[in-house]
């Protein structure tokens, strides 16, 4: 498994649509596992293949606690059916925005069909952290961060921020 770069804001690869898997075979859940060994290493619970610049309708998660085994997920080609009136509002980061947190308010739970890492279909009710982790995973196959949730003030002192330091990070120029 290899750990791959993530993409960070203010890159615009996080903003276009992820196409949908057409076959899954070995190469594809290379990628799944290289997704779930980035997304450890981070460390974060969630990863979608746009984040490390591959623009697939595919996303890992892993809720375990550090204390607890690992229980990876694969989501190929995930689609939310419905949604709850119920809100819920939970803290979210995420690895393309890094030592970032804002409080977000989506669905409380969400039913999502999805291909499994073997291709069978499969369909999931979610509530609590997994609704919110799905949701803002599949926001990213569909080029939406979460800070698109916030207000416009906060969002726009965000993105000017990462722009900054996406310049500072840059080599400067000698001139000769």
């Amino acid at each position: 498994m290899t750990i791959k770069p993530l993409v960070i804001l203010p890159d615009p690869v996080l903003r276009q649509l992820s196409k949908p898997v057409e076959r899954i075979d070995d190469s594809l859940r290379k990628l799944a596992d290289d997704m779930l060994e980035t997304m450890y290493d981070a460390p974060g619970i969630g990863l979608a293949a746009i984040q490390i610049g591959e623009p697939l309708r595919m996303l890992v998660i892993d809720l375990a606690k550090e204390d607890e085994k690992r229980s990876p997920q694969v989501f190929i080609n995930p689609e939310i059916l419905s949604r709850s009136d119920e809100g819920s509002v939970y803290e979210e980061g995420c690895l393309s925005i890094p030592d970032y947190y804002a409080e977000v308010e989506r669905p409380a739970s969400v039913r999502v069909k999805f291909l499994d890492r073997d291709g069978k279909e499969q369909e999931v009710d979610a509530d609590g952290l997994l609704a919110t982790c799905l949701q803002h995973e599949i926001d990213h196959l569909n080029g939406v961060l979460f800070i698109d949730h916030i207000s416009k003030l906060k969002r726009d002192m965000v993105i000017k921020k990462f722009k900054k330091l996406a310049k500072d990070r840059q080599p400067s120029r000698m001139v000769g």
